[in-house]
């Protein structure tokens, strides 16, 4: 309601219009009843010289005061609150990323707004800033996937071991708890770990261990071998061989009296449970016992 309808209304200058939109507002009722009472009031008879006098032999002005009406006062609040709402929203939309993730024996593949493509392996989550992608293709990495990225600015993954960058090419990185691997299947990859940037041409690797870089062979295929349904290690410690199993079939696994630590080498099924089981036990000359959803691997002298 404009601030001067009242006035306007009182002094019956209001067009067709304004009078029809105070009509509608919550104080007309008010003011109608007000006007109506005050109709009936009649004045106190009063000596218009005495009162004229008074006021000439007054000594001192009163200041005016200035009468703003409530609902105008309250329409201004609600009208900032508005302001405040949309203002927060707009920045606090801006800076959300999108999240997609895998759940165990899951994968899933993600087309970024360039073009790039991803393959999530299982247990793994990205995440994005899709409308600051033109500005900075940035992805934050916590697991594992394989980028076959679209050429054009600086892409980066960035994950809690360190930062891979490239501007175009194909590379898989694996970040889990106590490892890291970066695998560069085509063009070049930056790697930085601690502070140090190392190159990774296509054919090589890095990998972390609990902190530490080990020495790695190069690989022998053209994409992960996840990404072909299986898991393959070289001189990897046992317990990292377990957690992927765990990953890809959805069964909890436990040991008894097993050295996790044992080096193991060699390939399992992502697809086949019972031949992944017999993958990794015969091998690491250990034994196994498989019940619903939950796998005991031990030693033969175990109790």
């Amino acid at each position: 309601m404009q601030e001067n309808y009242l006035a306007k209304w009182l002094n019956n200058e209001l067009t067709e219009a304004e009078l029809a939109e105070f009509k509608k507002s919550d104080e007309y009722a008010s003011y109608q009843r007000i006007l109506e009472a005050s109709s009936t009031l009649e004045a106190p008879s009063f000596n218009v010289e005495s009162a004229l006098e008074a006021v000439k032999n007054r000594r001192t002005l009163q200041e005016s005061k200035v009468v703003q009406l409530k609902p105008f006062k309250r329409f201004l609040r609600v009208a900032a609150a508005v302001i405040i709402i949309m203002v927060g929203s707009y920045f606090y939309l801006n800076t959300l990323n999108d999240t997609i993730s895998t759940q165990y024996a899951e994968n899933k593949e993600v087309v970024l707004p360039d073009s790039s493509e991803i393959l999530l392996n299982a247990d793994s989550e990205i995440s994005y800033s899709a409308k600051k992608w033109d500005k900075e293709r940035n992805i934050n990495l916590d697991g594992e996937a394989f980028f076959k990225v679209a050429k054009g600015k600086r892409f980066t993954v960035s994950t809690d071991h360190g930062t891979v960058a490239v501007l175009g090419t194909q590379f898989n990185v694996e970040n889990r708890k106590g490892f890291f691997e970066v695998t560069c299947f085509e063009g070049l990859v930056s790697v930085t770990f601690n502070n140090k940037e190392t190159k990774l041409p296509a054919g090589t690797s890095f990998m972390v261990i609990e902190g530490e870089v080990i020495e790695t062979e190069k690989p022998n295929t053209t994409t992960p071998s996840w990404m072909n349904n299986e898991s393959t290690f070289r001189s990897i410690p046992l317990k990292y061989v377990l957690d992927e199993f765990q990953r890809q079939h959805n069964v909890q696994v436990e040991t008894r009296n097993v050295d996790i630590n044992k080096l193991f080498t060699g390939t399992f099924s992502n697809t086949n449970a019972d031949l992944a089981l017999k993958s990794i036990s015969v091998p690491s000359q250990i034994k196994y016992r498989l019940e619903g959803n939950k796998v005991l691997f031990y030693a033969e002298n175990a109790p």
